[in-house]
């Protein structure tokens, strides 16, 4: 068995290197750049049950060691998806999580249930988004309340056989309140973190940067951010599968997060600029586990060694 195969709850990968939803498209727009088939999975553009069109333009920009962007989750919807984006990536081998969102709770629902029944079992995760800060009704409102996430997670978890692992948004007070009420509910695993809301200005124009005045921002400039709630959550929940993302663009980076608690990890932003590197961070972190000593990925898991013997106090939460 390879040294980077792991266990993600019920499902195997034969990497923990996947590619995030946002960044990658349908995959196939990236087939030109690298071996699709040595990914250990990827996540699809977020599917609504209608296509959506998105946000206006301008709705991505650069930013130091990050980016801002406010796509407003364009994408073909779940017809189109499963007629005519699902079998290619059934096609690859690895394991597909396909992104999913509502505008309210009943869209939630109804969009797990024709995933699943559309799927003909070639989808392997349902990666519910309730975290995105780019549309006007559902998503964050979703993310932000234990009570709410609960209720929305287990009422997909009951409309499909799928695995749900639910995308949390950083945007909260308590993450680890947050991982606890939609473990609870049924979930497979969490996906930490989404990106964090921020903005930027033209002082010329004196102009937000982006449309919508608010964006996601994502990239290295959110890691330490990312890092810190993995091992929140972790260290609160060391049952429940995490996977790792935020400003990952490296093998060492990917280690971090593995460390810290992650099972798997995603690479989104670094894609825009380097569309191979998922495989290049794949051998990074082959080579550094071989460098360090450790027997598989597995073993690299949480464990992490604090300088501090007693860890700050954290408020309890109703879910925890």
């Amino acid at each position: 068995m390879s040294r980077l195969a792991c266990d993600f709850g019920p499902l195997s990968l034969q990497s923990p290197i996947l590619t995030a939803s946002g960044c990658f498209a349908y995959a196939q727009q990236f087939e030109q750049f690298l071996d699709l088939k040595r990914l250990g999975g990827l996540s699809t553009k977020g599917i609504s049950p209608l296509p959506r069109r998105g946000n206006p333009v301008p709705r991505i920009y650069e930013t130091a060691s990050g980016m801002l962007n406010s796509i407003g989750l364009e994408n073909v919807g779940v017809e189109a998806f499963l007629s005519e984006k699902l079998p290619f990536l059934a096609s690859l081998g690895v394991s597909i999580w396909v992104n999913f969102f509502g505008t309210d709770f009943e869209t939630y629902v109804q969009c797990a249930r024709e995933l699943s029944e559309g799927s003909a079992g070639r989808i392997d995760v349902l990666e519910m988004n309730i975290s995105c800060p780019n549309i006007k009704k559902g998503g964050i409102e979703f993310g932000t309340v234990p009570e709410v996430a609960h209720k929305l997670t287990r009422a997909v978890t009951e409309a499909t056989d799928i695995p749900v692992v639910v995308k949390l948004t950083p945007n909260v007070a308590d993450i680890v309140g947050m991982a606890q009420a939609v473990a609870e509910a049924g979930a497979a695993g969490v996906s930490l973190i989404n990106t964090i809301t921020g903005m930027a200005i033209d002082v010329r124009k004196r102009r937000p940067r982006i449309a919508t005045t608010y964006g996601g921002l994502s990239g290295p400039a959110i890691k330490p951010v990312a890092l810190r709630m993995v091992h929140q959550v972790h260290r609160a929940l060391p049952e429940l599968p995490i996977c790792g993302m935020g400003g990952i663009i490296s093998g060492e980076d990917a280690l971090e997060f593995i460390m810290a608690g992650a099972t798997c990890v995603q690479l989104g932003t670094i894609n825009f600029s380097e569309p191979s590197a998922s495989v290049r961070v794949t051998e990074e972190l082959d080579a550094l586990l071989d460098e360090l000593g450790f027997e598989n990925v597995a073993a690299a898991r949480g464990c992490l060694e604090s300088l501090d013997p007693e860890p700050p106090h954290q408020e309890e939460s109703p879910w925890r």
